[in-house]
């Protein structure tokens, strides 16, 4: 803006300037003609004068540096000329000074010259005896005066240009200094022009309608960056060229990334080809969607496509965690074959049992043998029936009363009523029980001291041992049960706990077991809030560890 000011008065000065100076030739040029015609007028009348009384005499007295005298005769002929012989100069009878003399007694003219670049005026006076005598002096035009003058004009002008740039420089600095002062910030405290108070009092106002809509535009932000923040799903905001425009933190724990990524293109996040595929897909479709495992989880992405005005304004992804979606359709797939498997083997040897007895096929003597065989089958229904209710009940995580319980008098409970079982397979159960009392729904710790007392005895080797020890740890209680029995091998321990599964299937089937016992444990010590582990070898026996904590 300095510099505009700056150039703008140097040029109004130098055109000032100029102006003067032709101005001023211009008036001094009419003052010297005006001047020069008044003194031309006036030798002409003391010339006249010397003529009448000296005749030729005079004017050959004259000296021919002055101005030029020509006499002339009545009928135009030139009787004498300072500056040239009479002889020969032509009539000057059609000469407009000569004839206005001859008719009015005075007369005038002038002519410019402009090879010569000169005016000659001509000034001629009617004589008593009829003759005419004419003065006349030559004078620069003003465009000689002004080319003659050049050198001194340029001098003068440039420093006329030398002073206005300095006045116009100190002049733009004193103009804008008040203005470069305002505190645009605070426009209303600015010591300025009066002028300026309307446009002062404009920006101030704007500056409040803009701060309000910054301070509505971050409250809005914030309120976006803490929903998003807080959501357990991912949300990515990509505009139409694929930038990151937003991510939230679980978006973030997804791809492994940092803020840092906020503005790159989405590329430098992830380079799956899968995703890639599936924006190209929500581009072209609205939406796509896909389903990916990483790290051991499931996740699915929904990808829609925002769009203003009829064109696409960017890409939105949601990252959905399904893991526990997905691992519950996969075991409830697997635990519906299962059961059905389970109990169309119980069921199909039931029927056959029956429909020998039914068509007379079996001899009177083994009807016992068939008799029992569907009792057996029955009985492993009910257990099977009883562990799939269990299990279900604890899925559903159904609300059950909790009370004050003894585990030293439950655990002997527990294996008073498995005693005929340990008898049966000659195990000996013994246990070590602390005097704890643990505020727990009773169910629960029955299921985990009934499966694993049970286990440990169906499991064990004739004249084996079951040892079952309870200890108070600090703020929590320790189950342990060993038994001698026939052992897990490792390659099997991680997966005991896992629904109808059986380490040695013939063996569970000839000793009844459902493949359930375990993973009701397991559930219920995690619904309880505690832990399980177990050690074992094969050939020495297990040792399954339960530690829980007690509520008071």
């Amino acid at each position: 803006m300095t510099k505009k000011i700056f150039q703008s008065v140097l040029l109004a000065c130098a055109a000032v300037m100029i102006a003067c100076i032709f101005l001023f030739l211009g008036v001094l040029y009419n003052y010297y003609g005006d001047l020069q015609a008044t003194q031309l007028e006036q030798e002409l009348g003391m010339a006249c004068v010397g003529v009448q009384q000296q005749g030729e005499g005079y004017l050959q007295a004259l000296d021919d540096s002055g101005c030029r005298l020509t006499w002339i005769a009545a009928d135009g002929t030139v009787l004498y000329d300072t500056t040239t012989e009479a002889s020969q100069m032509e009539n000057h009878a059609a000469r407009e000074e000569i004839s206005q003399a001859l008719s009015t007694g005075f007369g005038e003219s002038a002519r410019y010259s402009a090879t010569l670049t000169q005016q000659t005026r001509y000034f001629a006076r009617l004589m008593e005896d009829g003759t005419v005598l004419r003065i006349s002096d030559s004078r620069m035009t003003v465009w000689a005066l002004a080319l003659a003058s050049i050198q001194p004009i340029c001098v003068i002008l440039a420093i006329a240009l030398i002073l206005s740039g300095l006045l116009a420089a100190r002049l733009s600095r004193n103009i804008v200094q008040p203005l470069e002062a305002i505190d645009l910030d605070r426009p209303l405290e600015a010591d300025t022009y009066e002028e300026l108070a309307p446009l002062l009092s404009r920006l101030e106002q704007q500056h409040r309608q803009i701060r309000n809509q910054q301070q509505h535009l971050e409250d809005r932000e914030r309120e976006f960056r803490a929903v998003a923040d807080n959501m357990t799903e991912g949300l990515v905001l990509l505009s139409a060229r694929g930038t990151i425009l937003s991510i939230n933190h679980a978006a973030l724990r997804f791809f492994g990334s940092t803020d840092a990524c906020i503005g790159q293109d989405f590329i430098t996040l992830d380079r799956s080809r899968e995703i890639e595929d599936a924006i190209r897909e929500a581009e072209l479709d609205r939406r796509a969607e896909r389903i990916l495992s990483r790290g051991g989880r499931e996740y699915q992405l929904g990808i829609s496509r925002v769009e203003e005005g009829g064109k696409e304004s960017g890409v939105v992804l949601l990252i959905f965690d399904v893991t526990e979606k997905v691992f519950a359709e996969r075991n409830r797939r697997e635990f519906t074959a299962n059961v059905s498997h389970e109990l169309k083997t119980p069921l199909q040897s039931i029927m056959g049992s029956a429909e020998l007895l039914e068509n007379g096929l079996v001899r009177p003597e083994d009807t016992q043998v068939f008799l029992r065989r569907i009792r057996e089958q029955s009985a492993r229904l009910v257990r099977l029936i009883d562990d799939i209710i269990h299990l279900s009940q604890l899925d559903e995580k159904a609300e059950l009363p909790v009370e004050k319980i003894s585990l030293d008098d439950l655990a002997k409970q527990e294996i008073q009523s498995l005693s005929a079982a340990a008898e049966a397979q000659n195990i000996t159960v013994s246990y070590d029980a602390s005097p704890v009392c643990i505020t727990a729904p009773r169910p629960l710790l029955h299921e985990i001291l009934y499966n694993l007392l049970d286990n440990a005895i169906k499991y064990n080797v004739p004249g084996g041992k079951v040892f079952l020890e309870i200890t108070r740890k600090g703020k929590n209680v320790a189950l342990t049960v060993r038994d001698t029995g026939i052992g897990i091998p490792p390659e099997h321990q991680s997966r005991i706990f896992e629904r109808f599964y059986r380490v040695d299937k013939s063996h569970s089937r000839q000793i009844g077991g459902t493949g359930l016992g375990l993973s009701i444990v397991k559930h219920a010590v995690l619904d309880l809030g505690g832990e399980i582990s177990v050690q074992s070898a094969p050939g020495k026996g297990t040792a399954i560890l339960v530690t829980l904590p007690v509520k008071e």
